[in-house]
């Protein structure tokens, strides 16, 4: 056998290729980001660097891994993050507001078995879920009015449509990451313009009760504040009418004569006699002076 080598060197180049497909059928490279699910006559035999939520990056079972050759088969499945696309949903909301929405799921598969069982590939698992997400999304802008996808509890409305779809991803091996709306329109044309009217409508209305309810509480605090000058006025008098009666005499003068810009000055003249008995506080100041 060697002394035909030797004479034969296309033997020796057989030879190599023959080994080196041996070599390749037997070992292979797994990938950080790949899992190797290794079939064993079709069947699923076991699953190198598989995703586990505690494992650190650089410490995974990524590397070469050895498998029988002929006898077992690698599928790939991706260990990162995926995503799919929702298809573009009509979704009526409870303040029969009809919505044009379009969202996304973020997803990985954390059991390739049931993967490849239930579905086959990580494509037919996004295919899969794209309906119950739109399911999912449907049911829950349903119960709610269109406003709270422009509040704070649209964070809440995010994880119970994820939590809905997690249920079902599980039947598939994989685990939502997130679920985000992108878009949340009113549809075009004559929908769009009612619905618009009917904001307005809403809005106005509201505007005139709050206006109302501050006209209302306008009214109670100038009423408190009249009864507690009158009160002022009232205790002022007992104690003393002379001051009391010069203190609204000057307030008469102050308004009938616009002083101290306390009203805007027009052209109106007041032509009084020095008798006038409106001047009396003034003829008993030129009293105390003489």
């Amino acid at each position: 056998m060697i002394e035909a080598l030797r004479r034969n060197p296309m033997l020796w180049g057989g030879l190599a290729v023959i080994i080196a497909a041996l070599i390749l059928s037997t070992f292979i490279v797994v990938p950080e980001t790949k899992q190797a699910l290794i079939l064993r006559f079709g069947s699923p035999s076991r699953i190198a660097n598989g995703y586990d939520s505690r494992e650190e990056f650089g410490q995974t079972g990524a590397g070469i891994v050895a498998r029988l050759p002929f006898a077992e088969k690698v599928v790939w499945v991706d260990k990162r993050v995926l995503d799919f696309d929702m298809e573009r949903q009509a979704v009526l909301s409870t303040d029969q507001l009809r919505l044009e929405v379009d969202a996304y799921a973020r997803f990985r598969i954390v059991d390739p078995v049931r993967m490849f069982v239930s579905a086959g590939s990580e494509r037919r698992v996004a295919e899969q879920l794209k309906p119950i997400l739109g399911s999912a999304l449907r049911n829950e802008l349903g119960k709610r009015p269109f406003a709270d996808l422009l509040s704070p509890e649209r964070s809440e409305l995010m994880e119970h449509i994820r939590t809905a779809v997690e249920r079902v991803a599980r039947q598939y091996g994989a685990e939502i990451v997130d679920v985000r709306i992108k878009r949340a329109d009113l549809p075009d044309g004559t929908p769009l313009q009612s619905a618009f009217e009917r904001m307005k409508t809403a809005r106005q209305q509201e505007a005139r009760s709050i206006e109302a309810e501050g006209r209302r509480e306008a009214q109670i605090i100038t009423g408190q504040a009249d009864a507690n000058a009158a009160k002022v006025y009232a205790d002022s008098f007992g104690k003393d009418p002379g001051f009391y009666d010069f203190y609204r005499a000057m307030q008469s003068y102050r308004y009938t004569f616009g002083t101290d810009d306390a009203q805007p000055r027009g052209e109106s003249q007041i032509i009084l006699s020095p008798d006038s008995e409106y001047l009396h506080q003034f003829k008993g100041l030129a009293k105390q002076e003489h």
